[in-house]
């Protein structure tokens, strides 16, 4: 079976107005597409990590008025959620594809990832692109390139304050990404998975 890819019609399912229309075309036209793509990718990330994977699409299950601005799926090592625990993410929003590794605002794991990664910042943080973005908030699509993000600041916030998050990625332009076949997306996933492990290795061992 083809590997689905993404175009201009599912990034205008983020135009349509109303919460349930807009999950309805959700579950339509991405959460299929989640589903096949997330399938192939589990086998990579269970690899790489060494341990079980479990794939989890976003449900937005919360919302009660406001229609949900993007849509993920992520990966992590627990099969009953990902919230509370590093992860992988790829999802889809008006103007881009994101894939995350993501430290949210539920995992308690984030002070202890913070003093970490400014322990070995030396080793590990050059490892990191400079074309790599940073998110603090992954509710808003303000991203930050890595180069220009301040990471002293970044992290001394990632250890003091609750609600602060951590995501770190690629961004894949609207206008690029319903180019690329489906493999293409998941060369690109997998390769920014590979990128980012040091840092899922160092979250899971804080």
């Amino acid at each position: 079976m083809a590997i689905p890819s993404f175009t201009e019609e599912d990034f205008a399912v983020f135009q349509v107005n109303g919460l349930e229309e807009r999950m309805e075309e959700l579950k339509k036209r991405i959460r299929p597409k989640f589903e096949s793509i997330g399938e192939q990718i589990t086998p990579f990330l269970e690899q790489m990590i060494g341990e079980p994977f479990y794939l989890h699409i976003a449900k937005h299950a919360r919302r009660t008025v406001n229609p949900p601005d993007e849509t993920w799926m992520a990966w992590a090592a627990n099969k009953r959620g990902y919230k509370a625990h590093p992860h992988f993410q790829l999802g889809i929003r008006d103007t881009h594809l994101f894939i995350w590794f993501a430290l949210i605002y539920e995992c308690g794991r984030k002070p202890d990832f913070a003093r970490s990664l400014r322990a070995q910042l030396d080793e590990i943080w050059p490892a990191i692109p400079d074309h790599f973005h940073i998110s603090e908030d992954h509710t808003v699509p303000k991203t930050t390139p890595k180069k220009d993000w301040d990471v002293e600041k970044g992290l001394d916030r990632l250890e003091k304050v609750k609600k602060a998050e951590f995501l770190c990625g690629i961004l894949i332009p609207r206008e690029e990404a319903v180019t690329l076949k489906g493999e293409e997306i998941i060369q690109r996933s997998e390769s920014a998975f590979q990128t980012l492990y040091p840092l899922y290795r160092l979250a899971v061992s804080s």
